[in-house]
């Protein structure tokens, strides 16, 4: 599980990331001191939970869970004990009070997991309810609070990026589990081409195959551009029928 550290204390935030080390299954991405640096992490390192606290200078950490509702699970981690109530109402995993109990810390994040899980299978039941197999060209993404819908056909270029896939839609970066493979596999029938082992794009979206200091790129009609390996490049100009041109 990918682990955001959120505190405007370096020490709490150091103490964090050692019990972290303890725990398995976990790997800290990285660590953010107050509300907005947090959403700049988010937007950057993906984090699949984050440890939050209360109190920050700025935006705090309740203000910006409450805010921003499309936010990675939360577990709280301060030294007040008051604002319980309103934690939970915004959905946290957990509640923990400093100084954290590596027994504790454990349990919260054994919790997390468990969410995550469950959230995991929610959006595997949703997508076999709407993806006729092998036929659909429905593009499922999940945040807190919503499972969202998009057509491939809209899309020029999935990339992968560690364990997810990446694509942008409705002028953002979105996020989707299903892998670049299984991608390249159902959306072939509309087009796709895997033009790099980190790299799908849609086949009718590129206008231009350029060279730069001997290493291949697409360039898309939407302004992306995609690496393309020398061991897919014949392929790729196979399908833009570029054959008999020189490398």
């Amino acid at each position: 599980m990918r682990v955001l550290i959120v505190d405007d204390e370096e020490p709490a935030r150091s103490r964090l990331r050692r019990l972290l080390k303890d725990v398995a299954g976990v790997e800290v991405v990285g660590e953010a001191g107050d509300g907005h640096e947090t959403l700049r992490q988010v937007e950057v390192l993906h984090p699949e939970l984050l440890l939050l606290d209360i109190r920050m200078p700025g935006l705090d950490g309740l203000t910006l869970a409450q805010r921003y509702t499309d936010l990675p699970p939360v577990i709280f981690v301060t030294a007040y004990d008051e604002y319980a109530v309103q934690a939970f109402e915004v959905n946290a995993v957990d509640y923990l009070l400093k100084p954290v109990r590596p027994e504790r810390l454990a349990a919260a994040m054994e919790r997390a997991r468990q969410r995550q899980l469950a959230t995991r299978e929610a959006v595997s039941r949703a997508l076999e309810a709407v993806r006729p197999v092998g036929a659909s060209t429905r593009i499922v993404t999940s945040t807190p609070g919503a499972i969202r819908l998009f057509d491939a056909r809209d899309i020029t270029r999935f990339w992968a990026a560690d364990k997810y896939t990446l694509f942008q839609a409705e002028g953002a970066e979105q996020v989707t589990e299903e892998t670049l493979g299984s991608l390249e596999e159902r959306l072939r029938q509309v087009g796709f081409l895997r033009v790099h082992r980190g790299e799908l794009v849609h086949v009718g979206s590129i206008k231009a195959l350029r060279t730069v200091e001997g290493s291949f790129a697409v360039e898309l009609r939407d302004g992306q551009v995609a690496r393309v390996s020398r061991r897919l490049l014949a392929a790729v100009k196979g399908e833009l029928g570029l054959d008999g041109s020189p490398d």
